[in-house]
């Protein structure tokens, strides 16, 4: 194999090239949640702790995943999303520090991800495009016109399952929170974390009789244009459809 950008990163991300984070230097640390208009109307979701158990068996779970891109035109229920965004980014307390802990494993307890939605198909919720307030376990609207999901899947290089699922997440990372700790190898850490919040999503599907279709194939530049971030201190690392089996 050639060298290239991707040895360059795995060398240069070792500790021995590593400044003193911002972290040890004093500066503040990074909100816990991106700010959003005070005035906006959230929709809250089901508490947590009044939804079903949906009793599942870890074993089961886990031989019976599978990636799963064709779904039913079946609606999810207000409960369900509750329940699966409880489960991939549920923050479960916030400490002095503060720091938030949360359902998902994360580097320093970092957690920089903000969760975005495209729903097609939730009972009472409108089809669009929304992000998760975590701490307030509600949803924040950021784009109702139509074409939203067909934009989404576009700069998804056409995956269709976009438009066909009852709910697309798309983990949008947020650079300086997890930076702020570690440098540079904090980008290391980012890919990691993604891949801890999509495997709780691909097992709690199993849990509402969902499938799963993580995604790391899209044109980087074309959908963070879409959901309006600037690409380099909020980027989209992986999404995930998610529809009835």
């Amino acid at each position: 194999m050639t060298d290239g950008i991707g040895k360059e990163f795995l060398e240069k991300t070792k500790y021995k090239y590593l400044s003193e984070s911002l972290q040890r230097q004093g500066v503040p640390q990074p909100a816990l949640e991106l700010s959003y208009d005070p005035t906006s109307e959230l929709i809250s979701l089901p508490d947590p702790e009044t939804l079903p158990a949906y009793p599942m068996d870890l074993r089961r779970a886990i031989d019976q995943r599978t990636t799963l891109r064709n779904y039913q035109e079946q609606t999810l229920t207000q409960e369900e999303l509750s329940f699966l965004l409880w489960t991939t980014q549920g923050v479960k307390s916030v400490t002095n520090r503060p720091v938030t802990f949360r359902t998902v494993p994360s580097a320093g307890a970092r957690h920089a991800f903000e969760t975005y939605l495209v729903i097609n198909q939730v009972e009472g919720i409108k089809s669009g495009l929304y992000r998760y307030i975590s701490l307030e376990h509600a949803l924040l609207p950021m784009d109702m016109n139509e074409d939203i999901a067909e934009k989404v899947a576009e700069a998804c290089l056409q995956q269709n399952q976009v438009t066909n699922s009852a709910v697309t997440f798309i983990w949008v990372a947020v650079t300086e929170r997890m930076y702020w700790r570690y440098g540079e190898r904090g980008y290391r850490y980012l890919h990691l974390d993604a891949g801890h919040v999509c495997q709780n999503l691909y097992l709690a599907a199993e849990a509402i009789n969902c499938g799963v279709c993580a995604m790391a194939a899209f044109d980087d530049d074309q959908l963070n244009e879409v959901l309006k971030l600037d690409g380099q201190e909020l980027w989209a690392i992986y999404c995930g459809a998610l529809g009835k089996r």
